[in-house]
């Protein structure tokens, strides 16, 4: 893809507080590429989770434009282009590992075994033996491959991951971080990955800093 996966153009977002207005995101510009890797960095509440929303068309901005020139208008999006990690819990209670990987590929036509590419995936993120196990029998490490497998399941152009290790501890933090590259090697997908561990961010060319609802975004990360 010659175009980009994302733009956006003095993107900002502001949110109601009884009377006071917060501006979580600061006017903002930026562009995402087919195969970028990128960490955002910044503290809690900085905007990362406000920045990641706006870039997977979860949430509308308050002032500017989003745009996806690669991947289509909005409401197409997902799960087929943009797959989505969160920070935290998501998967379905109710269901198998391997049918909350199967979920996504259930809602999208003309997919073939949707079961055998679900087991294929939690394979690839290192977690098959535990295809029929229930979320609440799995560790908080295990869970979030799970969820990981869920967002990729697809094969999008775009994965977000808010914090996917923000609740795990190191050793785990590491192992999730592990089977998402692995996922993803020899693919053109890019990552955007927001975290304040610097462990995960040291792995990544491009950082995009964040503090106070402001981006700095490097040359690098902006490329015309």
């Amino acid at each position: 893809m010659t175009e980009p996966l994302v733009e956006g153009i003095a993107v900002s977002r502001r949110f109601r507080q009884g009377d006071a207005e917060l501006e979580a995101l600061k006017p903002a510009t930026f562009t995402i590429r087919a195969g970028d890797r990128i960490a955002i960095v910044g503290p809690s509440g900085s905007g990362k989770s406000t920045l990641l929303h706006l870039i997977g068309d979860l949430d509308t901005p308050s002032a500017g434009e989003m745009r996806w020139p690669a991947l289509g208008p909005r409401g197409t999006l997902r799960p087929q282009r943009i797959g989505i990690v969160f920070q935290a819990p998501s998967l379905i209670p109710t269901l198998s590992a391997v049918e909350n990987v199967e979920l996504p590929l259930r809602l999208v036509d003309g997919i073939i075994a949707p079961r055998k590419t679900a087991l294929q995936v939690l394979a690839c993120v290192g977690i098959a033996e535990l295809a029929d196990k229930l979320p609440d029998e799995l560790s908080g490490g295990q869970a979030q491959r799970v969820g990981l497998a869920r967002a990729i399941a697809l094969r999008p152009h775009l994965v977000l991951a808010d914090e996917p290790t923000g609740q795990l501890d190191q050793a785990t933090a590491q192992q999730a971080m592990n089977a998402l590259w692995h996922a993803l090697e020899g693919t053109d997908a890019a990552l955007v990955v927001s975290t304040h561990d610097s462990e995960v961010a040291r792995r990544f060319k491009v950082i995009w800093r964040m503090d106070h609802g402001r981006l700095d975004v490097p040359f690098d990360g902006v490329r015309p």
